[in-house]
């Protein structure tokens, strides 16, 4: 599974960005859970949101309430929108693909809880978010 991020790039705090993740090769776009990590220099990877084939999402807990993940199954394409953005939501945000089966909860929340589980990951993007 091939998986290419788009859309970073710098923003002032409060405003918002929408990233996007197309992806290529592997088996039926519908048989992978998908989720967004990200991290920051000198912190460990951290799970931003995930979502299942069906819909269901997770986040992190400092995101909540203010990105939301969601996915085009007919386009391959998973996406993230972010508003009221913070300082502390730079870093370089990966897309990140894991095999689950629909409705397979789970999994979704093992993305977010611990983002090394997913098998495939993108190069990354850049967001920074200015003070």
């Amino acid at each position: 599974v091939q998986l290419v991020e788009s859309g970073g790039g710098e923003v002032q705090a409060g405003g918002s960005i929408r990233l996007s993740c197309t992806s290529s090769g592997g088996d039926n776009y519908s048989r992978y859970c998908m989720g967004w990590s990200r991290q920051a220099p000198g912190k460990e990877r951290e799970g931003v949101a995930a979502v299942d084939s069906d819909g269901s999402t997770d986040y992190g807990t400092s995101v909540k309430g203010r990105f939301t993940v969601s996915r085009d199954n007919a386009k391959n394409t998973l996406y993230l929108q972010m508003n009221s953005l913070k300082p502390e939501d730079t870093g370089m945000y990966f897309c990140t693909a894991e095999s689950c089966n629909p409705s397979d909860y789970d999994v979704v929340h093992a993305m977010v809880v611990n983002p090394n589980v997913a098998a495939y990951w993108g190069q990354g993007t850049q967001v920074t978010v200015a003070s």
